[in-house]
């Protein structure tokens, strides 16, 4: 019998027509073009794309602009003509298409009936949740709309431990709403989704590292995976740095202060395999971009093919294979530069 994690690794082959397929091969070739000549070579076209369905939360986490309710960029919903229209300009040659970005995406009224557009061009489809809202009915709609795969974030085994990161939030609510796609994933004999209960490691909770594992097994989710704190300021110590260096983006210095763990180096692979629509339509290069700084362009005044080539993409990527260090939303993150990790 295969695992989960095979199965999931296939269910995304199967999806590669001879187009994406063929995407696929050329825009991983002229990523590592690029990195030699230390110039933007793009041969192809995303191959994942992040849409947003609102900006909107329940939750208040104490380092996320939704939580905190302090984007300085406009807030809202995805409008489903927005949604359709990104989906049909990208389906023949995108593969994987993750509804998330910031936000709560089930705090959108239209949230399974969007992925089931997506589902049925034939994309790999994904999203990430608090899971305050997998409902009986939800999480049957969940299954039925051919949902790939469901990131559920759980920061804690106790309540105490979830809320003093997922403020506002309730871990009762959590485990009922995981319950609720395993048995209706069980019920319809759905393959799909890959349930992935993920645990951002703070100080607070990575006591419970162990116990989460056993929840997860105890629920039945496919995977426990654990997450790195990103955290906006950390030079001089944070509550929520975690004491377990495994787990921590940051180590200390002699004099007492903090520094990035990872050496930055100068490239970048999302900047070649994927792109990011915010809920009003603007493209913007990865997910670090919470407050949509660097626009690249505008999917209601351009296409996306358009976009992803133009001038001021090209001019980002060759300042990423130039100087990385100089943009500030590369400067705290560990991602983006191993292919296919």
């Amino acid at each position: 019998m295969l695992t989960p994690h095979l199965n999931d690794s296939l269910n995304w082959l199967k999806k590669l027509t001879f187009l994406r397929l063929k995407n696929v091969c050329a825009i991983t070739i002229s990523y590592y073009v690029s990195l030699w000549l230390k110039k933007p070579i793009i041969w192809g076209k995303p191959i994942s794309i992040s849409i947003e369905p609102t900006t909107s939360c329940n939750l208040r986490c104490p380092e996320c602009p939704s939580g905190l309710r302090s984007f300085t960029r406009p807030t809202g919903m995805l409008d489903e003509t927005l949604f359709k229209n990104t989906v049909d300009q990208s389906y023949k040659w995108a593969s994987y298409l993750l509804l998330y970005f910031q936000g709560e995406p089930y705090l959108h009224p239209q949230f399974t009936e969007l992925v089931k557009y997506a589902s049925n061009k034939g994309l790999y489809t994904a999203t990430s949740t608090n899971a305050h809202y997998l409902s009986d009915e939800n999480s049957k709609k969940t299954i039925e709309s051919g949902l790939d795969r469901l990131v559920i974030s759980i920061d804690g085994t106790t309540q105490e431990t979830y809320e003093s990161y997922r403020v506002g939030g309730n871990l009762h609510k959590v485990i009922e709403g995981t319950k609720n796609i395993v048995k209706w994933k069980k019920k319809l004999k759905s393959k799909t989704p890959y349930i992935l209960f993920q645990f951002l490691v703070v100080k607070p909770n990575e006591h419970q590292i162990e116990e989460v594992k056993a929840l997860g097994k105890e629920l039945g989710v496919d995977k426990v995976a654990f997450k790195t704190a990103q955290l906006y300021e950390y030079k001089n110590g944070n509550p929520l740095m975690p004491t377990i260096e495994k787990y921590s983006r940051y180590k200390q210095l002699p004099n007492g202060s903090y520094v990035f763990k990872n050496k930055l180096k100068n490239q970048c692979w999302k900047m070649w395999h994927s792109t990011v629509v915010t809920w009003d339509g603007s493209i913007v290069p990865c997910c670090f971009d919470k407050d949509a700084e660097h626009q690249q362009g505008s999917l209601k005044e351009s296409s996306l093919d358009d976009i992803w080539s133009n001038q001021k993409y090209q001019l980002f990527r060759t300042q990423l294979l130039t100087n990385r260090k100089g943009i500030n939303i590369c400067q705290n993150c560990t991602e983006g530069t191993k292919v296919w990790r």
